[in-house]
């Protein structure tokens, strides 16, 4: 559930330390001192050869007048090719600046897609076994009522050999297995609903198990479960979310049924691009959007009962977990808060 920092997370930078060489002298600058050796060949013909030797001689203004005509022309040809020249550069460095863009981008979704490839199938073969050891339990369990109730009683098999049949009613003996089990104790529900850290947590793992084996708190976990997989598909981290803890008071308002502004604190997701993605998908994906509400129900409801057993500093902690998080995400999108 953790993104880890691997060296292949660093995108490549080469394109931009290492920016390609240019020839100084390149086609544009040739084809500017082309033009220059046209135009002053063309100079010397008009100037030099068709001139007429009884011509009167030229004043100081004359001279500067065909100087200037002479060298206007070059210098516009040579800005002419400074400027085509600094075009050029520019569209070569945007295009590489593309290209880096671009790399970043390919190595973060490599990154993005390793990680979950690591991460996801650890937790789902720990829950795996999780779940198969909660149905061996519970076929014991089933197992031992059935026989029971198959057995005939010694006091009911003497009472129909001596023909005296009592009008009595049925006893419900067939209790259901969450009914025997003890309580899910607040901490260790706290601790599940944050996942474990990494796939060594065992203490994260262990509270996994006992929370699981809980009918209400399964059902919760694995809702969180199913859409904290899909958030990671857009990058989308609990971690990476730094929101705005919200009083215990306010979570009590909540599990008891308040809505608008009074608990508009509970959306303290403040990360706009969190905020965008989910929002986006949320409307464009269906599959998405029901995993979200479904989450979204489930944790209500899970609230509601937890708030009337919990102190403030179990609601606190409570507010800190991954999965408490997620649920600030989406109720600020879907718009729980309003």
């Amino acid at each position: 559930m953790t993104r880890s920092n691997s060296p292949a997370a660093t995108p490549p930078t080469s394109a931009l330390d290492t920016p390609p060489e240019r020839p100084v002298f390149g086609l544009i600058e040739a084809a500017a001192l082309g033009l220059s050796a046209m135009w002053f060949l063309a100079v010397v013909a008009i100037f030099v050869l068709g001139g007429t030797p009884d011509a009167p001689a030229a004043g100081w203004s004359d001279i500067l007048l065909r100087i200037v005509a002479v060298i206007l022309p070059v210098l516009l040809i040579w800005v002419g090719a400074i400027a085509l020249r600094s075009a050029q550069v520019m569209r070569d460095e945007s295009q590489r600046l593309h290209a880096a863009i671009d790399g970043m981008r390919n190595a973060y979704i490599a990154h993005a897609q390793q990680a979950a490839s690591v991460a996801e199938p650890s937790v789902t073969r720990k829950l795996d076994e999780i779940a198969a050891a909660t149905r061996k339990t519970e076929t014991a369990l089933a197992t031992f009522h059935t026989s029971r109730r198959d057995r005939p009683m010694p006091g009911i098999a003497t009472a129909a050999a001596g023909g005296e049949v009592t009008d009595q009613g049925l006893l419900a003996l067939g209790t259901p297995a969450e009914d025997l089990a003890a309580p899910l104790p607040s901490g260790q529900l706290i601790r599940a609903l944050n996942f474990p850290e990494t796939a060594e947590d065992e203490e994260g793992f262990a509270a996994l198990r006992l929370a699981l084996q809980d009918r209400k708190a399964a059902q919760v976990i694995q809702a969180a479960q199913d859409v904290l997989t899909l958030l990671s598909q857009d990058g989308i981290y609990m971690d990476d979310l730094r929101p705005d803890m919200a009083r215990p008071e306010i979570w009590r308002q909540f599990a008891q049924g308040t809505r608008g502004r009074a608990v508009a604190a509970l959306g303290g997701i403040r990360d706009r691009s969190s905020l965008a993605l989910t929002s986006a998908r949320m409307k464009q994906d269906p599959i998405f959007r029901d995993a979200a509400h479904h989450f979204l129900r489930r944790f209500d409801q899970m609230l509601a009962e937890f708030e009337e057993k919990a102190s403030d500093t179990d609601i606190s902690s409570l507010g800190e977990t991954r999965t408490a998080r997620a649920f600030m995400l989406l109720g600020r999108v879907a718009g729980t808060f309003d």
